[in-house]
């Protein structure tokens, strides 16, 4: 029996809608999904049917998140093992969660998601400017910091939780784009595409109609 509703965008585009949806399924809710097509932003869609006019939204046992930390969190409520138990590596992995939400604007900016996508070293290298690989590099540090901590393979250890969540999608983009990593970051990316549920969104995606693709991301990705 369905518990409520989860909102999410394109899984083509829509990166936060994959840290949202991956909380929900680690947690297991029991939620509806609901797709909505993107356009390269809010869609009137979208605003009709989320509080803040944003993907993803949650609605489930009477409680309402907009916001994919905030569904993350929630998911860790009702699941507390999404977070470890340890008290420092747990912060740790909240402060590089936070960092994600709040940060890494020009990474974003310069190679959006484009799930299934795989640009060629000449796409790659129209997006990239020293902005960026600043926080390429801020990423590949944060990712061994945690990893250190947690023995990996993922940042919180064997299994997969909140800060993987946060960062899968920027995993889907370094392959997207062809970024070039050191192998310990390389073979982060190897799992966290490996992981089932991401195989499943990938499929998903795959699946969408050609009318929800956003042709200024497709055409960035070609390198025209």
């Amino acid at each position: 029996m369905k518990e409520g509703r989860l909102f999410i965008g394109s899984k083509r585009y829509s990166s936060w809608s994959l840290r949202g949806w991956l909380a929900v399924h680690f947690a297991g809710l029991p939620v509806e999904e609901v797709v909505i097509a993107l356009a390269g932003g809010a869609t009137p869609e979208v605003k009709a049917a989320t509080p803040a006019g944003f993907v993803p939204y949650l609605e489930h046992d009477g409680a309402r998140i907009w916001d994919s930390l905030a569904i993350c969190e929630y998911c860790a409520e009702i699941s507390p093992s999404l977070w470890p138990e340890d008290r420092v590596q747990r912060a740790a992995l909240r402060s590089a969660s936070a960092e994600m939400h709040s940060g890494f604007q020009a990474l974003r900016r310069g190679f959006p998601t484009i799930m299934g996508g795989r640009a060629g070293e000449a796409a790659r290298d129209a997006q990239m400017n020293e902005d960026a690989a600043k926080d390429i590099a801020r990423v590949v540090a944060l990712w061994d910091e945690l990893l250190d901590m947690s023995g990996g393979p993922f940042l919180h250890g064997p299994v997969m939780g909140i800060a993987d969540a946060m960062f899968a999608p920027v995993a889907t983009r370094f392959r997207t784009w062809a970024i070039d990593l050191p192998p310990r970051a390389a073979a982060y990316v190897d799992h966290v595409h490996d992981h089932p549920l991401i195989r499943r969104w990938f499929a998903e995606a795959a699946r969408e109609p050609d009318e929800w693709r956003i042709e200024p991301y497709e055409t960035r990705l070609a390198g025209a």
